[in-house]
């Protein structure tokens, strides 16, 4: 489903300030796998996804999505085939537009492209939003007209997933998409990811700092640092191993011990 091949990455090439964020990564993930990603601050994570979202492009490399090149294409034109959830639960929605017209604007953008913007959901649309609603188990299919600004931060994060999930997008993207939240809230939008990936066979990829998340979650585990992939494990491999079995591969292939306080205390 997804194809990158040796993509490489600098920001403010030619200064003092010159980063190589991303080194000759490559990676293929097949259709329906649910990769999780570990790693430091600065290790690519986040810039491995802007690549592939489309947030800018590639010095060099390619990346294929269901077959297509789409190094080049805009990220507009990428949005319409790709979910994206990120850390803070205020992006991703409209605030002072209700839950509704939040729904509708997401399933329009995914489902009629270029023209969705100038189409309009019917009663069969609201219906469907409802059911879709009910399911997330909040109560938020009997607050369609209320303004999103007014939920919490988990009710919030949960209709995000919803609206990048709403037409079934070839690759979700999932950046640490629980970590701003309470730990029960967290678990409750986990537990929601888990379903919604696993019913409708998406493709996956999902930014992590827990690494007992980053094992149970999903099929496979990568582990990046300074710009590389430099472990990727699943199967029967990944099914056995432990957090401290993960520690000691990335220590191994990355030349060092990882030193991320966040990742080791979670």
């Amino acid at each position: 489903m997804l194809k990158i091949e040796n993509i490489e990455k600098t920001f403010n090439k030619g200064t003092v300030n010159e980063k190589k964020a991303l080194c000759g990564v490559t990676l293929v993930l097949e259709d329906g796998d649910f990769a999780t990603v570990v790693g430091s601050n600065g290790a690519g994570k986040s810039t491995l996804f802007n690549a592939v979202a489309g947030t800018f492009f590639p010095d060099s490399g390619s990346i294929e999505l269901d077959g297509r090149n789409i190094t080049y294409v805009p990220e507009h034109i990428r949005s319409h085939e790709i979910g994206r959830l990120f850390q803070d639960p205020l992006m991703g929605t409209a605030p002072n537009m209700t839950i509704e017209e939040n729904l509708s604007v997401a399933y329009l953008r995914a489902s009629t492209g270029r023209k969705g913007i100038f189409s309009r959901t019917g009663r069969k649309e609201k219906q469907f939003f409802r059911e879709q609603l009910a399911l997330l188990n909040m109560g938020l299919e009997d607050r369609m007209e209320n303004p999103v600004g007014l939920l919490s931060g988990g009710q919030r994060q949960a209709l995000t997933l919803l609206m990048a999930t709403v037409v079934t997008p070839k690759i979700l993207m999932l950046d640490e998409h629980t970590a701003a939240l309470d730990p029960a809230t967290a678990a409750k939008v986990m537990e929601l990811t888990r379903r919604i990936v696993r019913e409708r066979n998406i493709t996956c990829l999902m930014v992590t700092h827990n690494m007992h998340q980053a094992l149970d979650a999903g099929n496979r585990t990568l582990m990046m640092d300074s710009g590389r992939i430099v472990f990727d494990v699943k199967g029967k491999q990944r099914e056995g191993m432990t957090v401290d079995d993960l520690l000691r591969k990335f220590a191994e292939n990355a030349g060092k011990g990882l030193d991320n306080d966040r990742i080791l205390l979670s």
